[in-house]
């Protein structure tokens, strides 16, 4: 094994579904090399998600504050240097704010999939493959001689937030689905009445349906769109937790539903299984990392539709947001994928 480097100095800042992917490469790292300073700098939303996070320090940079914040975080970061530099983010944003970190060792992204002046600002790159984001950012351990062999997140989630969990989502002989129906681009978002007709089947079949979200006018409304539409009661806790308690809710219910967006990932590792619904973006490099089972993946279809191309074909990341996509979606199929699901629970219980 290669000698432990004194600092490492990891570089993303959104989003939380990306956040969430880091975490087992910071797990590999603190494995292999427990006395190694590790620094994150991180986005104000990720690192609400996880401050607590054990041997890591945190510096938070929120977008908002634009050049003077860049310039505020450099001056922070004046006389330190990192044997290491991690950029795992290929936003313009992110490639200015890593030319004023000063580190041995720049490793970024491979060619493929360099964009936005990335490539000015890496001296490495992480080997080309891999699909799921996760594998690709695990994989850049390989350039400092490591190999991420397994997956772990434990994500760093206090006492009070499982206290507050447990009131709002008592323990029950009744399993619990929680929709999160928006994701941070609308067109990604399934149409209320459609998770409506979800949840009236699943309640239907002995569920609680619970209803999360944040505290945007969209929520707001999506989530009374739904509860309009639904014959069944819901538990509506919309705009009414932190990330922390939102975390804690996934790790006690028994799945969650909702489009690719940061819940999907947050569910997946905490151990939930997830009831995806994908057209927009490509499950297997978005999708619930640990088990598919559960997902609808329309990607495929969507590209030939809306684009009349293979998704061979297509750059990796590449979005298909585009009116109408997410109607590829139909109720039909996933009730059968919460049914497939249902059954699955019940047979291994």
């Amino acid at each position: 094994m290669p000698a432990a480097p004194r600092s490492i100095c990891l570089l993303r800042l959104s989003a939380l579904g990306d956040a969430t992917h880091v975490v087992p490469l910071v797990r590999t790292l603190q494995r292999h090399w427990p006395s190694t300073a590790l620094t994150w700098i991180i986005g104000h939303p990720e690192h609400r998600l996880l401050e607590g996070l054990d041997g890591v320090e945190f510096i938070v940079y929120d977008k908002r504050t634009g050049i003077s914040g860049l310039r505020a975080l450099w001056r922070g970061l004046a006389g330190r240097r990192f044997d290491a530099l991690l950029h795992m983010q290929l936003a313009l944003r992110a490639n200015i704010l890593a030319a004023g970190i000063h580190a041995d060792r720049r490793i970024g992204y491979d060619h493929a999939r360099s964009k936005e002046g990335h490539s000015l600002i890496v001296r490495e790159r992480i080997p080309a493959g891999g699909h799921h984001v996760l594998d690709v950012i695990g994989s850049f351990a390989e350039p400092l001689g490591l190999h991420q062999d397994r997956v772990e997140w434990r994500m760093p989630i206090p006492p009070e937030a499982h206290a507050w969990a447990a009131e709002h989502l008592p323990d029950s002989t009744a399993p619990a689905l929680i929709i999160s129906p928006c994701a941070s681009h609308p067109l990604r978002n399934w149409a209320a009445e459609r998770y409506a007709a979800v949840a009236d089947h699943a309640a239907a079949n002995g569920w609680r349906i619970v209803l999360c979200g944040g505290r945007s006018k969209l929520e707001r409304s999506t989530a009374n769109a739904i509860i309009e539409n639904m014959h069944s009661p819901a538990i509506d806790l919309v705009g009414k937790d932190t990330l922390k308690q939102f975390c804690a809710l996934l790790a006690r219910a028994d799945a969650l539903l909702a489009p690719d967006s940061g819940p999907v990932h947050i569910a997946n590792a905490v151990g939930t299984p997830v009831l995806g619904l994908y057209a927009c973006t490509d499950a297997r490099r978005s999708g619930p990392y640990s088990d598919l089972r559960w997902t609808v993946d329309h990607y495929q279809d969507a590209a030939q539709k809306f684009l009349r191309r293979s998704t061979a074909t297509l750059r990796w990341g590449r979005r298909i947001e585009i009116p109408g996509v997410m109607e590829l979606i139909c109720v039909e199929e996933v009730i059968a994928r919460f049914d497939a699901l249902r059954a699955h629970r019940e047979a291994t219980a």
